[in-house]
């Protein structure tokens, strides 16, 4: 759930969900932690207050990177939940749950979790709620920050990143404390950008989502690797010493052939979706690794690695999942991750992230009156396919309705800009044309 904070999402709303939360995904005791926002404490309080009442304990861990949240309920086999926006701005927050293990819900728990909710919000409190010692606790988690800073770096298994120069940016956000720590304690020479938050400057001109700043003083430091996360750091961009970005699609390729040179990428297959750069699957073609697609978003790149037993996969956002070392994104993990290939290695990021040419790509949200038409566009889809064998096999063509609102997206691929331009020019024409401009 995610909205303006005491607005949409009202602490009498979190109550109720906390109460169908303990019905639905307890026992626990539930393991609760949270971002800087401002609202965080207000929807924490209202949130363990649902659990309590209805008989479950809460650990509160207080400001901890979702990663963080979900690891500790894996290590733990307790359910979970997490207060952010993640990128949204401040005034926005949002719950996101994890079943016992650390894994986000699945279909059929979400819509028990959603039955439950309604049934709370019509009902109003059980008729003979827990009362005297069978009242739900609370008590502070307070180890659980070292237990997570623990658990990225015994990922490394010994090895360190001594006298590596890094300038990373936390958002403001979750990371503020445990990304300094973590790569100083690997031994990294680390510059530290917009770790003081205040409750209403998360993800403020800056973070994954404004990195523009972090890249300036990549360069003014004359450091090797820049990170840039997101309010809850579940993702990570980074950052070249000349200043480029380097996205996930890069960064899942250059820890694909790495871990493929180490016998660790099972069944030479990486997971990605449909967004991801088609320069991408050219050069994991050329090297002999599988691609997997799924849509877009996180939680299918999760479910199709887990299907498969594979152990890698990501999003161009800067979600990247190493699925032996973790149950969902993390960006601090990922981060230490690509600065252990650049140590090893002895290579620059910059040169490790070349092993892709990222072609250009244009996207385009184009609304119209009639989104569910899409399948049976007949003549959108035939310039569709006129314009796939033009462009061959160096180029891509993609069209999906939003799965919430009047819109259809479309985007192109192609070996140069003006290419990608002109031909997503003539499709969203033809989409308008086919299922009419929204009106105002």
């Amino acid at each position: 759930m995610r909205g303006v904070a005491n607005a949409d999402l009202t602490p009498e709303l979190v109550v109720a969900l906390g109460r169908a939360a303990a019905r639905v995904l307890g026992p626990g005791p539930f393991i609760v932690g949270r971002d800087t926002r401002v609202s965080g404490p207000l929807l924490r309080a209202a949130l363990t207050a649902g659990i309590t009442a209805e008989g479950d304990d809460v650990v509160d861990l207080g400001i901890l990177p979702t990663p963080g949240v979900a690891a500790l309920s894996a290590a733990d086999g307790l359910p979970a939940a997490m207060l952010s926006a993640s990128h949204n701005p401040f005034s926005d927050n949002g719950i996101k749950f994890f079943a016992a293990g650390g894994r986000k819900l699945g279909d059929d728990a979400e819509r028990a979790l959603e039955a439950e909710l309604d049934r709370v919000l019509r009902d109003g409190p059980p008729a003979e709620p827990p009362t005297g010692a069978d009242v739900g606790a609370i008590t502070s988690g307070l180890g659980g920050r070292e237990r997570y800073e623990a658990s990225v770096i015994a990922t490394l298994e010994g090895r360190r990143l001594d006298g590596l120069r890094v300038v990373i940016d936390c958002a403001h956000g979750a990371a503020f404390a445990v990304a300094p720590s973590v790569l100083g304690r690997l031994g990294a020479d680390v510059t530290v950008l917009n770790a003081r938050p205040d409750g209403t400057n998360i993800n403020a001109h800056c973070g994954s989502t404004h990195p523009e700043g972090l890249q300036h003083r990549v360069v003014a430091e004359d450091a090797q690797v820049g990170l840039a996360f997101d309010g809850d750091a579940d993702r990570v961009l980074a950052v070249d010493h000349q200043g480029r970005l380097v996205d996930g699609d890069q960064l899942v390729a250059l820890c694909a052939l790495d871990r493929r040179d180490r016998g660790l990428l099972v069944g030479d297959t990486v997971v990605v979706t449909v967004m991801t750069n088609l320069g991408f699957r050219l050069a994991m073609a050329e090297r002999g690794i599988k691609c997997v697609e799924t849509q877009v978003g996180d939680r299918y790149v999760l479910e199709a690695l887990e299907e498969g037993a594979w152990s890698l996969g990501g999003e161009q956002s800067g979600h990247v999942i190493f699925r032996d070392l973790a149950t969902t994104g993390d960006g601090l993990l990922t981060g230490v991750q690509v600065l252990d290939v650049v140590a090893r290695s002895g290579r620059s990021l910059a040169e490790l992230a070349a092993v892709m040419t990222r072609l250009p790509q244009v996207l385009r949200n184009v609304r119209v009156a009639d989104r569910d038409g899409l399948d049976a566009a007949d003549a959108l889809w035939s310039e569709v396919r006129d314009a796939e064998a033009a462009l061959g096999d160096h180029g891509r063509v993609l069209i999906r309705p939003s799965g919430t609102e009047p819109v259809v997206r479309v985007m192109v691929e192609a070996p140069t800009l003006e290419d990608a331009e002109a031909v997503t020019a003539r499709l969203v024409a033809a989409v308008e044309r086919s299922l009419g401009p929204s009106g105002p």
